[in-house]
Formats: C-alpha cells, sequence, structure tokens
C-alpha cells in the first residue's frame, strides 16, 4: 500500500536566511498514528504549514494521498484537516455554524447527520447553540478539532492538540484520536508531552534543527535506546562502592543506602544473578530490590542531546 503522505528531499530557508528544514525524507503509512517530536524551533510547524499548504517549500515534493500539494494544491489539501496551535475561529459565532461552514469551505454539500456525528463524539452536542466565546479553553479546543472533521479528511494534523488543557481532557482526546485512527484517519501529532506520545503513537520522529534526526516504531525505540535500571535498597548504608563490584559499575544513591545499577534493556540480565552473589559474597545484604525502564522522555532527551 503506498504512504498517504510521502516526502522526498524537502527543505525550507526564509528570506532572512533562517533554515528551517533540511533534506527531510519521510513516509507516513494510512491508518497510523505518528508522533513528529522536538524541541521548540526545531521545524514541526514549519513541516506541518508545508504539507498543509501554508507555507511554500524551497525545494522538494511532498504528496498528500497522491496529490502533489504543489500542482494539486485543492485536491491535495481537501485530503488535509489541520488543527493549529493558536485558536482562529469567529468568537461570535455559535458550534454549529462554524463547523457547518467550515464543511462548506471545502465545496462539500450541507450534511447535518454527519456534523451532529462529529459534535457528539467531541462531546460537543449540547454546546451546539453556544457562541464561541462562551466555551471553556478545552472545548474550544474541540471545536478546532470538529472544524478540521468537517469535511472528512483522511489525514489529520493535530499541533500542539493538548497544550493548555487538563489531564482528564487530554485523556479524552486521546480516545478521541483512537477512535479516529480506527475509521482510517491518519493522525499526524505534534506534541510537548512525551507521555501523549509514548501513550498513542504507533512510530515516532524525531526532529531538531530542521533536520529528522530519527524514525521508528515507538515499540523498536524504546527498545533499542531504553535503558534499566536495578536499584537495591541496602540493610546497611555504604561510604563508597566496593572494588570487588567495580565490573558493575554501580552508583550510590539516596546517602548510601541504595544501589543503582543501569544496563541496557535489550541486553542479557546473566550480569544481575553474578552481582547478587558477589554481594552475598562480600556480605552485603539488601532488603528490596526494584527495577525501571527509561521513558521515552529521558529517551528524547539523550538524543536531541547528542546533537546538540
Amino acid at each position: 500500500m503506498p504512504p498517504i503522505i510521502a516526502i522526498s528531499n524537502l527543505s525550507k530557508t526564509y528570506a532572512s536566511g533562517l533554515k528551517a528544514l533540511s533534506n527531510i525524507n519521510l513516509e507516513i503509512n494510512k491508518g497510523e498514528i505518528f508522533a513528529l517530536l522536538g524541541p521548540n524551533g526545531a521545524g514541526k510547524t514549519t513541516l506541518i504549514s508545508i504539507i498543509c499548504g501554508i507555507v511554500t517549500p524551497s525545494a522538494g515534493a511532498v504528496t498528500a494521498d497522491g496529490h502533489d500539494i504543489v500542482r494539486d494544491y485543492r485536491a491535495a489539501r481537501a485530503k488535509i484537516g489541520l488543527v493549529p496551535q493558536e485558536q482562529k475561529t469567529d468568537m461570535f459565532e455559535t458550534v454549529w455554524a462554524t463547523v457547518s461552514f467550515s464543511r462548506g469551505l471545502f465545496g462539500y454539500p450541507a450534511d447535518d447527520a454527519y456534523i451532529e456525528r462529529v459534535l457528539r463524539d467531541l462531546s460537543l452536542w449540547d454546546k451546539r447553540d453556544a457562541k464561541i466565546m462562551t466555551l471553556s479553553g478545552g472545548m474550544a479546543r474541540r471545536v478546532m478539532i470538529a472544524k478540521a472533521l468537517a469535511h472528512e479528511p483522511k489525514i489529520l494534523f493535530l499541533d500542539e492538540p493538548t497544550a493548555g488543557v487538563d489531564v482528564e481532557l487530554r485523556r479524552n482526546m486521546w480516545s478521541l484520536v483512537r477512535g479516529l485512527r480506527d475509521r482510517e484517519v491518519t493522525i499526524i501529532l505534534t506534541t510537548h508531552y512525551i507521555d501523549e506520545a509514548e501513550e498513542m503513537a504507533d512510530r515516532i520522529g524525531v526532529i531538531h534543527k530542521g533536520e529528522l534526526i530519527l524514525v521508528e516504531e515507538k515499540s523498536a525505540l524504546m527498545k533499542k535506546l531504553g535503558k534499566r535500571q536495578l536499584t537495591l535498597h541496602l540493610v546497611e548504608p555504604m561510604a563508597a562502592v566496593p572494588a570487588e563490584l567495580a565490573h558493575w559499575r554501580l552508583a550510590l544513591r539516596a546517602e548510601g543506602s541504595e544501589l543503582e545499577y543501569t544496563f541496557d534493556a535489550n541486553a542479557e540480565h546473566q550480569a544481575i544473578p553474578g552481582l547478587l552473589r558477589r554481594m552475598g559474597d562480600l556480605g552485603i545484604g539488601f532488603k528490596d530490590l526494584n527495577t525501571r525502564q527509561s521513558s521515552l522522555e529521558e529517551i528524547f532527551v539523550s538524543l536531541v542531546s547528542e546533537k546538540a
């Protein structure tokens, strides 16, 4: 199956000389949730804006569902829904009117049943006659999503969709995104909330200083780059790690009452039994132990730090 978005050798240099994107190559598959991560100024919004036809590329090509975004702009844009970071809508219009108008902008005939379904899916049906200015920030963000879905796009861009909303609403929106994916809508998500990508994404892309430095299946990324930590809670605090344990590169924590061993998440674990046996030989007792795996946030920070 061909990718629903294909990006080839894409670059963008602004008139000021700022090089926002450099030689981006990326394919996004139909029906997947793709999370694009990167620090502020990395080029995330520029990339989205080019695909959506808002910014003109300096070089390269992009197709959306087979349509070139420059040569066949109208057809390409009709396939795309965009939820921008900023709330841009008529604050004096009702929810129903603004969503219906968005559908008409793309030349689609009125379809009250479809608009009702979108509003119900977004828990906006009870607010359909309310003016945008009277809604909470979270509800107004839902209206932006409803507008983006009004013309039944196959591709939905969510640019920081849950910035500034509470945790409960974020989780509700995660559920909504999964529902859209189940209907084979392709979701491209940019977010500062790493747990959001960790929770929802099928694949992760990391962009830094205009370059796409990594694209990976989320599970493979966690396995490949993740670390695991074994923490041993000691019976008696230690002033220093004994020389006999130097092989394991241990670290003392919590004023010497915890011994920490960090190892590759995908490595074999034979070293741990050996460590425990050696500790027993040395008479070092522990009363509890626990393990943890590094989060996507830690992996992201590590990747960006390496490229800095």
